[in-house]
Formats: C-alpha cells, sequence, structure tokens
C-alpha cells in the first residue's frame, strides 16, 4: 500500500469499529508503527509526545485489534477498521468524542428510543405505544400475530404500497414486543450472528 507520509513521516490515522462503524480516535503512524500494526495485527501508533511507538492497550489492557486497513483517495490519511478490547479513550470512554459505542440501526434505532420514551412517559392519552404497553405483553403479542398475517395476505396480493404498508406496521409492532420482552435489536443481531457460518 502507498502511503504518503507528512514531513515529520507521519500519516494521520482514524480508528473506526468494524462492527458498529463508530469512530473511535484519531491517532497517529509512522512507517514503524504501520509495519508493527500489520504483523502483531494490534494498532501501534507514533506517540508525538513521548516521541516513541505507542500500542494502544499496552498500559490500559484496551487493544484495538487490526480487522483491516484502507488508505484514503491521496494516500495521505488511513482508516483503520478494528475490534476494540474495552473503551479507547484514555480517560475511560468508548470514544475520544465522548460517545457510547453502539450499533447504529439507523432509523430504527431512532424508532427504538421513542418507543422507550413513550413506554417510560406512560401517556396513554396521546400515545398509542403507552396504551399498548398498558394493556400488557399479551395484547402487544396479539397485535404482532395481527399484524403478520396482514403482512402474509399482502404479500400474496399484486398491491406493493399495501404490503410495505404492513410490513411497516409489522416491524413497528415487532419493535414494541422487543422491548416488552427487554430486548432490543442488539439481541436479535447477536443471536443472528451466532448462527452466521
Amino acid at each position: 500500500m502507498k502511503i504518503q507520509y507528512d514531513l515529520n513521516g507521519l500519516v494521520p490515522a482514524i480508528i473506526q469499529d468494524a462492527t458498529t462503524k463508530n469512530v473511535l480516535m484519531l491517532g497517529y503512524m509512522n512507517q514503524e508503527a504501520y509495519q508493527k500494526t500489520l504483523e502483531t495485527k494490534q494498532v501501534t501508533f507514533f506517540s508525538r509526545s513521548k516521541q516513541r511507538l505507542w500500542t494502544k492497550g499496552e498500559e490500559s489492557g484496551n487493544f484495538l485489534n487490526l480487522v483491516n486497513i484502507k488508505n484514503d483517495c491521496d494516500n495521505d490519511s488511513l482508516l483503520i477498521q478494528v475490534n476494540p478490547e474495552g473503551p479507547t479513550c484514555h480517560k475511560g470512554t468508548d470514544t475520544c468524542w465522548k460517545e457510547e459505542n453502539t450499533p447504529n440501526y439507523s432509523f430504527f434505532s431512532t424508532l427504538e428510543n421513542v418507543i422507550s420514551e413513550r413506554v417510560a412517559n406512560k401517556d396513554t392519552n396521546k400515545s398509542y405505544v403507552a396504551s399498548l404497553f398498558s394493556k400488557g405483553i399479551n395484547k402487544i403479542a396479539q397485535k404482532v400475530g395481527e399484524e403478520a398475517v396482514e403482512t402474509v395476505i399482502e404479500a400474496m396480493d399484486n398491491n406493493d404500497e399495501l404490503f410495505l404498508y404492513e410490513s411497516a406496521d409489522l416491524l413497528f409492532h415487532y419493535l414494541m414486543l422487543l422491548q416488552a420482552k427487554g430486548f432490543t435489536l442488539k439481541d436479535i443481531e447477536t443471536e443472528l450472528k451466532s448462527r452466521h457460518k
């Protein structure tokens, strides 16, 4: 891989969780740090403050296990995907921007948060989610069953618009059922990954 190091012999290295895709930190590598990272499969930087090689986790045990390295279009910055062991920041947070390194399922994560908030607020007069939760898990499970049947019926018809509408209803109610049982999409992802061969 061709790398364009700066005048100090360094290249910025953006560290990204290979699974969650969250950016964890930014460090700098010289050629020796890059080579050591490839050899050991643990991310090693050149510490500008200590003026030496520094393997992330050498003191804390919070190593960054290498998954892959990509170079940008100008060959002057690296994107390094890792599997982190523990928090990445030296201050004890998951990322150097004080963010949690949790998976993000795009709008589905937003929807999970909305469901959680509405359940917590318990405003059964204004919230469909809160009112359904107030009726208990049996009612939520029944609703998932109803939406599943409606989705199957629409799948056998030729109206794609209705099929998508019922599919959205099914998924929304399934997210509620997951939460009613104390789970999230992350738990489903974990289960599916355990089956993947």
